[in-house]
Protein backbone atom coordinates (compact mmCIF):
# COMPACT_ATOMS: atom_id res chain seq x y z
CA UNK A 1 0.00 0.00 0.00
CA UNK A 2 1.20 3.52 -0.76
CA UNK A 3 0.77 4.63 2.82
CA UNK A 4 0.41 8.38 2.35
CA UNK A 5 -2.06 8.26 -0.49
CA UNK A 6 -4.27 5.37 0.62
CA UNK A 7 -4.37 5.70 4.43
CA UNK A 8 -7.20 8.25 4.57
CA UNK A 9 -9.70 6.44 2.32
CA UNK A 10 -8.79 3.19 4.08
CA UNK A 11 -9.80 4.70 7.43
CA UNK A 12 -13.16 5.79 5.99
CA UNK A 13 -13.76 2.31 4.62
CA UNK A 14 -12.96 0.71 7.96
CA UNK A 15 -15.15 3.15 9.89
CA UNK A 16 -18.12 2.37 7.62
CA UNK A 17 -17.89 -1.41 8.04
CA UNK A 18 -20.67 -2.95 10.13
CA UNK A 19 -18.42 -4.22 12.95
CA UNK A 20 -16.48 -1.00 13.28
CA UNK A 21 -19.53 1.25 13.05
CA UNK A 22 -21.25 -0.66 15.86
CA UNK A 23 -18.08 -0.70 17.98
CA UNK A 24 -17.55 3.05 17.57
CA UNK A 25 -21.16 3.75 18.54
CA UNK A 26 -20.77 1.50 21.58
CA UNK A 27 -17.73 3.47 22.80
CA UNK A 28 -19.92 6.58 22.94
CA UNK A 29 -22.98 4.82 24.35
CA UNK A 30 -21.18 3.09 27.24
CA UNK A 31 -19.69 6.20 28.86
CA UNK A 32 -21.10 5.32 32.28
CA UNK A 33 -19.67 1.80 32.32
CA UNK A 34 -16.28 3.09 31.22
CA UNK A 35 -16.20 5.77 33.94
CA UNK A 36 -17.32 3.34 36.64
CA UNK A 37 -14.61 0.91 35.56
CA UNK A 38 -12.07 3.74 35.66
CA UNK A 39 -13.08 4.60 39.22
CA UNK A 40 -12.90 0.98 40.35
CA UNK A 41 -9.43 0.26 38.95
CA UNK A 42 -7.92 3.49 40.33
CA UNK A 43 -9.04 2.50 43.83
CA UNK A 44 -6.62 -0.43 43.68
CA UNK A 45 -3.20 0.89 44.79
CA UNK A 46 -0.40 0.17 42.31
CA UNK A 47 2.78 2.06 43.22
CA UNK A 48 5.83 1.02 41.23
CA UNK A 49 7.05 -2.47 42.30
CA UNK A 50 3.69 -3.14 44.00
CA UNK A 51 1.37 -3.50 41.00
CA UNK A 52 0.29 -7.07 41.84
CA UNK A 53 -3.24 -6.37 43.12
CA UNK A 54 -4.12 -4.16 40.17
CA UNK A 55 -2.60 -6.70 37.78
CA UNK A 56 -4.76 -9.45 39.28
CA UNK A 57 -7.85 -7.25 38.89
CA UNK A 58 -7.03 -6.48 35.26
CA UNK A 59 -6.48 -10.19 34.62
CA UNK A 60 -9.94 -11.02 35.97
CA UNK A 61 -11.52 -8.25 33.89
CA UNK A 62 -9.96 -9.49 30.67
CA UNK A 63 -11.07 -13.04 31.41
CA UNK A 64 -14.62 -11.91 32.18
CA UNK A 65 -14.66 -10.25 28.75
CA UNK A 66 -13.76 -13.58 27.16
CA UNK A 67 -10.10 -12.86 26.43
CA UNK A 68 -7.35 -15.39 27.00
CA UNK A 69 -5.11 -13.79 29.60
CA UNK A 70 -2.18 -14.47 31.89
CA UNK A 71 0.46 -12.64 33.93
CA UNK A 72 3.99 -13.07 32.64
CA UNK A 73 7.05 -13.62 34.82
CA UNK A 74 7.77 -9.91 35.25
CA UNK A 75 4.19 -9.01 36.25
CA UNK A 76 2.73 -7.78 32.95
CA UNK A 77 -0.88 -8.70 32.19
CA UNK A 78 -1.06 -10.19 28.69
CA UNK A 79 -4.49 -10.60 27.06
CA UNK A 80 -5.75 -11.48 23.59
CA UNK A 81 -9.35 -11.27 22.34
CA UNK A 82 -8.68 -14.24 20.04
CA UNK A 83 -5.93 -16.90 19.97
CA UNK A 84 -2.97 -15.60 17.97
CA UNK A 85 -1.59 -18.07 15.40
CA UNK A 86 2.14 -18.73 15.69
CA UNK A 87 2.92 -17.07 12.36
CA UNK A 88 0.70 -14.03 12.96
CA UNK A 89 2.45 -10.66 13.57
CA UNK A 90 1.19 -8.99 16.75
CA UNK A 91 -0.09 -5.45 17.22
CA UNK A 92 0.18 -4.57 20.92
CA UNK A 93 -1.93 -1.94 22.68
CA UNK A 94 -0.38 -1.20 26.06
CA UNK A 95 -0.86 0.88 29.22
CA UNK A 96 1.23 0.92 32.37
CA UNK A 97 -0.20 -0.31 35.67
CA UNK A 98 1.92 1.66 38.12
CA UNK A 99 1.43 5.11 39.60
CA UNK A 100 3.78 7.59 41.27
CA UNK A 101 1.47 7.99 44.28
CA UNK A 102 -1.15 5.55 45.52
CA UNK A 103 -4.45 6.12 47.34
CA UNK A 104 -4.37 5.25 51.05
CA UNK A 105 -8.12 4.68 51.14
CA UNK A 106 -10.69 3.89 48.46
CA UNK A 107 -12.35 7.19 49.31
CA UNK A 108 -9.23 9.00 48.08
CA UNK A 109 -10.48 8.22 44.56
CA UNK A 110 -13.84 9.87 43.90
CA UNK A 111 -15.99 11.74 41.39
CA UNK A 112 -16.61 15.38 42.23
CA UNK A 113 -19.76 17.41 41.62
CA UNK A 114 -18.51 18.39 38.13
CA UNK A 115 -18.14 14.75 37.08
CA UNK A 116 -14.34 14.76 37.25
CA UNK A 117 -12.40 11.88 38.78
CA UNK A 118 -10.02 12.95 41.54
CA UNK A 119 -7.10 11.23 43.23
CA UNK A 120 -3.68 9.67 42.61
CA UNK A 121 -3.43 7.87 39.29
CA UNK A 122 -6.76 8.91 37.78
CA UNK A 123 -4.96 10.71 34.93
CA UNK A 124 -1.70 8.72 34.84
CA UNK A 125 -2.53 6.04 33.94
CA UNK A 126 -6.21 5.32 34.67
CA UNK A 127 -7.35 6.45 31.20
CA UNK A 128 -4.91 4.12 29.45
CA UNK A 129 -5.84 1.07 31.49
CA UNK A 130 -9.60 1.52 31.17
CA UNK A 131 -9.08 2.07 27.44
CA UNK A 132 -7.58 -1.43 27.20
CA UNK A 133 -10.71 -2.88 28.77
CA UNK A 134 -13.10 -0.75 26.69
CA UNK A 135 -11.39 -1.65 23.41
CA UNK A 136 -11.25 -5.32 24.44
CA UNK A 137 -14.97 -5.34 25.21
CA UNK A 138 -15.82 -3.60 21.93
CA UNK A 139 -13.73 -6.08 19.94
CA UNK A 140 -15.17 -9.10 21.74
CA UNK A 141 -18.71 -7.82 21.27
CA UNK A 142 -18.59 -6.68 17.66
CA UNK A 143 -15.48 -8.26 16.14
CA UNK A 144 -13.21 -6.51 13.64
CA UNK A 145 -13.23 -6.18 9.86
CA UNK A 146 -11.53 -9.16 8.18
CA UNK A 147 -11.62 -10.96 11.56
CA UNK A 148 -8.25 -9.32 12.22
CA UNK A 149 -8.57 -9.46 16.02
CA UNK A 150 -6.44 -12.62 15.95
CA UNK A 151 -3.38 -10.39 15.75
CA UNK A 152 -4.33 -8.03 18.60
CA UNK A 153 -2.70 -8.08 22.02
CA UNK A 154 -3.50 -6.05 25.14
CA UNK A 155 -0.74 -5.45 27.69
CA UNK A 156 -1.07 -3.85 31.13
CA UNK A 157 2.59 -3.54 32.04
CA UNK A 158 4.59 -2.89 35.18
CA UNK A 159 7.48 -0.58 35.91
CA UNK A 160 6.91 2.52 33.79
CA UNK A 161 7.22 5.15 36.50
CA UNK A 162 10.39 6.33 38.23
CA UNK A 163 12.76 3.61 39.34
CA UNK A 164 10.64 0.98 37.62
CA UNK A 165 13.03 1.76 34.75
CA UNK A 166 10.59 0.44 32.11
CA UNK A 167 11.08 -3.08 33.45
CA UNK A 168 7.82 -4.41 32.00
CA UNK A 169 8.70 -3.26 28.50
CA UNK A 170 12.31 -4.36 28.78
CA UNK A 171 11.05 -7.89 29.37
CA UNK A 172 8.32 -7.61 26.73
CA UNK A 173 10.80 -6.52 24.06
CA UNK A 174 13.62 -8.73 25.27
CA UNK A 175 13.17 -12.06 27.04
CA UNK A 176 9.43 -12.51 26.52
CA UNK A 177 8.43 -15.37 24.18
CA UNK A 178 6.38 -12.74 22.32
CA UNK A 179 9.27 -10.33 21.77
CA UNK A 180 10.18 -11.32 18.21
CA UNK A 181 6.52 -11.36 17.10
CA UNK A 182 5.36 -7.88 18.07
CA UNK A 183 5.32 -5.75 14.91
CA UNK A 184 4.19 -2.45 16.50
CA UNK A 185 3.22 -0.87 19.79
CA UNK A 186 0.39 1.58 20.44
CA UNK A 187 1.24 2.89 23.92
CA UNK A 188 -1.56 4.56 25.89
CA UNK A 189 -0.27 6.94 28.53
CA UNK A 190 -2.45 9.56 30.20
CA UNK A 191 -5.33 11.58 28.79
CA UNK A 192 -6.09 13.93 25.84
CA UNK A 193 -5.85 13.50 22.07
CA UNK A 194 -3.65 16.49 21.33
CA UNK A 195 -0.24 14.83 21.22
CA UNK A 196 1.63 12.05 19.44
CA UNK A 197 4.88 10.96 21.05
CA UNK A 198 7.28 10.02 18.24
CA UNK A 199 10.56 10.94 19.93
CA UNK A 200 11.70 9.13 23.04
CA UNK A 201 13.20 11.39 25.69
CA UNK A 202 16.25 9.68 27.13
CA UNK A 203 17.28 9.74 30.77
CA UNK A 204 19.75 8.37 33.29
CA UNK A 205 19.20 8.42 37.03
CA UNK A 206 21.65 8.13 39.89
CA UNK A 207 21.74 7.58 43.61
CA UNK A 208 24.52 9.79 45.01
CA UNK A 209 25.76 8.96 48.51
CA UNK A 210 28.45 10.55 50.67
CA UNK A 211 29.46 8.70 53.86
CA UNK A 212 31.69 9.61 56.80
CA UNK A 213 32.24 8.76 60.48
CA UNK A 214 29.64 11.25 61.77
CA UNK A 215 29.86 12.81 65.21
CA UNK A 216 28.95 15.72 67.49
CA UNK A 217 28.59 19.10 65.84
CA UNK A 218 30.90 20.72 68.46
CA UNK A 219 33.28 18.14 69.89
CA UNK A 220 33.84 16.45 66.53
CA UNK A 221 33.97 19.60 64.46
CA UNK A 222 36.46 19.14 61.65
CA UNK A 223 35.25 15.66 60.81
CA UNK A 224 34.38 15.24 57.15
CA UNK A 225 30.71 16.11 56.71
CA UNK A 226 28.71 14.14 54.09
CA UNK A 227 25.97 16.80 54.06
CA UNK A 228 28.42 19.56 53.22
CA UNK A 229 29.99 17.41 50.49
CA UNK A 230 26.59 16.60 49.03
CA UNK A 231 25.62 20.27 49.06
CA UNK A 232 28.77 21.15 47.11
CA UNK A 233 28.14 18.39 44.56
CA UNK A 234 24.56 19.51 44.01
CA UNK A 235 25.56 23.16 43.68
CA UNK A 236 28.33 22.38 41.20
CA UNK A 237 26.14 20.14 39.07
CA UNK A 238 23.07 22.37 39.00
CA UNK A 239 25.27 25.25 37.84
CA UNK A 240 25.98 23.29 34.65
CA UNK A 241 25.05 25.32 31.59
CA UNK A 242 22.53 23.64 29.29
CA UNK A 243 22.23 24.69 25.66
CA UNK A 244 18.89 25.02 23.89
CA UNK A 245 19.71 22.19 21.48
CA UNK A 246 19.50 19.38 22.13
CA UNK A 247 16.99 20.14 24.83
CA UNK A 248 18.17 18.69 28.17
CA UNK A 249 17.42 18.94 31.88
CA UNK A 250 18.97 18.06 35.22
CA UNK A 251 17.14 17.66 38.51
CA UNK A 252 17.85 16.65 42.10
CA UNK A 253 14.54 15.12 43.15
CA UNK A 254 15.31 13.59 46.57
CA UNK A 255 17.67 14.56 49.40
CA UNK A 256 18.05 12.51 52.56
CA UNK A 257 20.48 13.30 55.38
CA UNK A 258 20.97 13.72 59.09
CA UNK A 259 18.84 13.19 62.16
CA UNK A 260 19.56 16.12 64.46
CA UNK A 261 20.68 19.71 64.15
CA UNK A 262 23.58 19.15 66.56
CA UNK A 263 25.09 16.09 64.90
CA UNK A 264 27.35 15.50 61.92
CA UNK A 265 25.53 13.06 59.68
CA UNK A 266 27.21 9.78 58.80
CA UNK A 267 25.48 9.69 55.43
CA UNK A 268 23.86 12.04 52.93
CA UNK A 269 22.03 10.93 49.80
CA UNK A 270 20.44 12.48 46.76
CA UNK A 271 18.74 11.15 43.64
CA UNK A 272 19.68 12.83 40.39
CA UNK A 273 17.75 12.81 37.11
CA UNK A 274 19.39 13.68 33.78
CA UNK A 275 17.26 13.94 30.62
CA UNK A 276 17.92 14.83 27.01
CA UNK A 277 16.70 14.30 23.48
CA UNK A 278 20.24 13.10 22.69
CA UNK A 279 22.00 10.02 24.08
CA UNK A 280 25.34 11.73 23.45
CA UNK A 281 24.31 14.74 25.55
CA UNK A 282 23.17 12.47 28.36
CA UNK A 283 26.57 10.78 28.41
CA UNK A 284 28.25 14.19 28.45
CA UNK A 285 26.16 15.29 31.45
CA UNK A 286 26.87 12.02 33.28
CA UNK A 287 30.58 12.73 32.90
CA UNK A 288 30.01 16.22 34.32
CA UNK A 289 28.14 14.73 37.28
CA UNK A 290 31.10 12.44 38.05
CA UNK A 291 33.46 15.42 37.91
CA UNK A 292 31.24 17.44 40.28
CA UNK A 293 31.09 14.57 42.79
CA UNK A 294 34.86 14.12 42.74
CA UNK A 295 35.40 17.85 43.15
CA UNK A 296 32.98 18.03 46.09
CA UNK A 297 34.70 15.09 47.80
CA UNK A 298 38.12 16.68 47.36
CA UNK A 299 36.96 20.03 48.77
CA UNK A 300 35.36 18.49 51.86
CA UNK A 301 38.28 16.18 52.56
CA UNK A 302 40.76 19.04 52.12
CA UNK A 303 38.80 21.03 54.71
CA UNK A 304 38.42 18.12 57.14
CA UNK A 305 41.05 17.63 59.84
CA UNK A 306 39.92 14.07 60.51
CA UNK A 307 37.46 11.48 59.24
CA UNK A 308 37.27 11.75 55.47
CA UNK A 309 34.12 11.43 53.34
CA UNK A 310 33.65 8.83 50.61
CA UNK A 311 31.41 9.28 47.58
CA UNK A 312 29.46 6.61 45.73
CA UNK A 313 27.49 7.21 42.54
CA UNK A 314 25.16 4.36 41.59
CA UNK A 315 23.04 4.29 38.44
CA UNK A 316 19.41 3.42 39.22
CA UNK A 317 17.77 3.98 35.85
CA UNK A 318 18.47 4.40 32.16
CA UNK A 319 16.06 5.16 29.32
CA UNK A 320 17.41 5.42 25.78
CA UNK A 321 16.59 8.34 23.51
CA UNK A 322 15.25 7.35 20.10
CA UNK A 323 12.96 8.49 17.29
CA UNK A 324 10.26 7.01 15.07
CA UNK A 325 11.15 7.35 11.37
CA UNK A 326 9.23 10.18 9.74
CA UNK A 327 7.75 7.89 7.06
CA UNK A 328 6.71 5.13 9.43
CA UNK A 329 3.32 3.59 8.46
CA UNK A 330 2.06 3.69 12.08
CA UNK A 331 2.35 7.50 12.05
CA UNK A 332 0.62 7.74 8.67
CA UNK A 333 -2.24 5.57 9.94
CA UNK A 334 -2.67 7.66 13.07
CA UNK A 335 -2.58 10.90 11.10
CA UNK A 336 -5.24 9.52 8.75
CA UNK A 337 -7.40 8.50 11.71
CA UNK A 338 -7.00 11.96 13.21
CA UNK A 339 -8.07 13.55 9.93
CA UNK A 340 -11.13 11.30 9.83
CA UNK A 341 -12.09 12.16 13.43
CA UNK A 342 -11.22 15.86 13.23
CA UNK A 343 -8.35 15.63 15.73
CA UNK A 344 -5.42 18.04 15.63
CA UNK A 345 -2.36 16.68 17.37
CA UNK A 346 1.27 17.78 17.65
CA UNK A 347 4.32 15.55 17.38
CA UNK A 348 6.17 15.63 20.68
CA UNK A 349 9.08 14.20 22.66
CA UNK A 350 8.51 12.48 26.00
CA UNK A 351 9.66 9.61 28.18
CA UNK A 352 7.26 6.65 27.99
CA UNK A 353 7.27 2.88 27.57
CA UNK A 354 7.74 3.54 23.85
CA UNK A 355 11.41 4.39 24.55
CA UNK A 356 12.29 0.71 24.58
CA UNK A 357 10.77 -0.47 21.27
CA UNK A 358 11.85 2.73 19.50
CA UNK A 359 15.44 2.14 20.63
CA UNK A 360 15.17 -1.36 19.08
CA UNK A 361 13.74 0.00 15.80
CA UNK A 362 10.30 -1.45 16.52
CA UNK A 363 7.51 0.95 15.42
CA UNK A 364 5.89 2.54 18.47
CA UNK A 365 3.80 5.59 19.22
CA UNK A 366 2.55 6.88 22.57
CA UNK A 367 -0.77 8.74 22.74
CA UNK A 368 -3.33 9.77 25.33
CA UNK A 369 -6.55 7.83 25.77
CA UNK A 370 -8.97 10.77 25.51
CA UNK A 371 -10.68 13.08 27.96
CA UNK A 372 -8.71 15.72 29.84
CA UNK A 373 -6.40 15.32 32.79
CA UNK A 374 -3.98 17.19 34.99
CA UNK A 375 -1.90 17.12 38.16
CA UNK A 376 0.11 14.10 37.00
CA UNK A 377 2.69 12.81 39.50
CA UNK A 378 0.95 14.57 42.39
CA UNK A 379 -1.73 13.54 44.87
CA UNK A 380 -4.06 16.08 43.24
CA UNK A 381 -4.56 14.33 39.90
CA UNK A 382 -7.84 14.86 38.09
CA UNK A 383 -9.50 13.47 34.98
CA UNK A 384 -12.47 14.83 33.05
CA UNK A 385 -14.13 12.04 31.00
CA UNK A 386 -15.89 14.50 28.68
CA UNK A 387 -14.88 13.59 25.14
CA UNK A 388 -13.14 10.38 26.19
CA UNK A 389 -14.96 8.42 23.46
CA UNK A 390 -13.08 10.39 20.78
CA UNK A 391 -9.79 9.09 22.16
CA UNK A 392 -11.12 5.52 22.32
CA UNK A 393 -12.32 5.68 18.72
CA UNK A 394 -8.89 6.94 17.72
CA UNK A 395 -7.23 3.95 19.40
CA UNK A 396 -9.58 1.40 17.88
CA UNK A 397 -9.34 2.76 14.33
CA UNK A 398 -5.55 3.02 14.49
CA UNK A 399 -5.27 -0.55 15.76
CA UNK A 400 -7.61 -1.71 12.98
CA UNK A 401 -5.40 -0.02 10.37
CA UNK A 402 -2.32 -1.74 11.78
CA UNK A 403 -4.08 -5.09 11.84
CA UNK A 404 -5.26 -4.74 8.25
CA UNK A 405 -2.17 -3.27 6.60
CA UNK A 406 0.70 -4.12 8.95
CA UNK A 407 3.36 -1.87 10.47
CA UNK A 408 6.15 -2.38 7.94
Amino acid sequence: MAVKTLATPAVSELAQSRQMREALQWLTREKQWITETHLQLCRIPAPTFLEQDRAAWMLSQFRELGCTAHIDQTGNVIAAPEPIPDEQPIIAITAHLDTVFAPRLKEDIYIDSDGRLKGPGVADNGPGLVALLAIARAVKTFGTPDDAAAGLLFVANVGEEGEGNLSGFRFLCGKSPLAHRIAAFLVLDGATTDHIIVRALGSRRFDLTFTGPGGHSWSDFGTGNPVHALAHAIAFFTDTRLDAHPRSSINVGVIEAGGAVNSIAAEARAKVDIRSESNEKINELVAVLHECVERAQEIENHRATTGKVVARLKEIGSRPAAQLPEKSPILAYLRAVDAHLGIRAQLECSSTDANIPLSLNIPAISIGAGGQGGGAHTIHEWFNPEGRDLGLKRILLTAAMLLRFGAA
